[in-house]
């Protein structure tokens, strides 16, 4: 299994399938699949039946995970960029391969 290099809070932008082109941040990473949940994207609708949380039941809206491959780290600018490692007083911290600047 690969190292997975993007973290909870990092903004993305999605670089391929149905949402190619639309930022957002990480909300949540599933290292044990290699997905992860990004903000406004692949949102579904649910029909739900009446529970204790939702007593009326309906439609609720759900965000479903996407692989982390579609996904790539935005720079300040927002642009695409890769993720590289450096070391800076002991510390091994991300750096953006594109503009060489700390993540």
């Amino acid at each position: 299994m690969n190292k997975i290099k993007i973290k909870k809070g990092d903004q993305v932008i999605v670089i391929a399938g149905a949402y190619k082109g639309t930022k957002g941040s990480v909300l949540k990473v599933l290292y044990t699949k290699n997905k992860a949940l990004v903000e406004g994207v692949n949102t579904v609708k649910r029909h739900t039946k009446p529970n204790s949380e939702n007593p009326k039941g309906g439609i609720i809206e759900k965000l479903l995970p996407i692989n982390i491959s579609n996904i790539s780290l935005m720079t300040k600018d927002g642009e695409k960029t890769r993720i590289g490692y450096k070391n800076e007083d002991g510390k091994k911290v991300r750096i953006s391969t594109k503009s060489k600047e700390t993540i």
